[in-house]
């Protein structure tokens, strides 16, 4: 689950006088860091990194391919690609 409407806010501060329970609470839903008032970082787990990072990639990749439909001109065909990379 990439999208979480619940999540904790706490100041630098007291991030600070309570890390190891912050990033405890982390494992299970984000940890909005505030500074002086004002969004300064998120904490979150390492297995939701992961799935946004998988996620932006797969956005990326539909872009470009998306971008490369898009494109005129003659297609080349498979079969010369391989050869011309030497995969054949």
């Amino acid at each position: 689950m990439l999208y979480n409407i619940n999540m904790v806010k706490i100041s630098v501060s007291k991030a600070r006088e309570k890390l190891s329970e912050v990033v405890e609470m982390s494992q299970s839903e984000p940890v909005e860091l505030e500074h002086y008032g004002r969004r300064a970082a998120i904490l979150i787990s390492p297995e939701q990194y992961d799935e946004m990072l998988e996620a932006l990639e797969e956005s990326q990749d539909v872009a470009a391919f998306d971008i490369a439909l898009a494109e005129t001109g003659a297609n080349i065909p498979w079969e010369q690609v391989k050869s011309d990379l030497g995969w054949s």
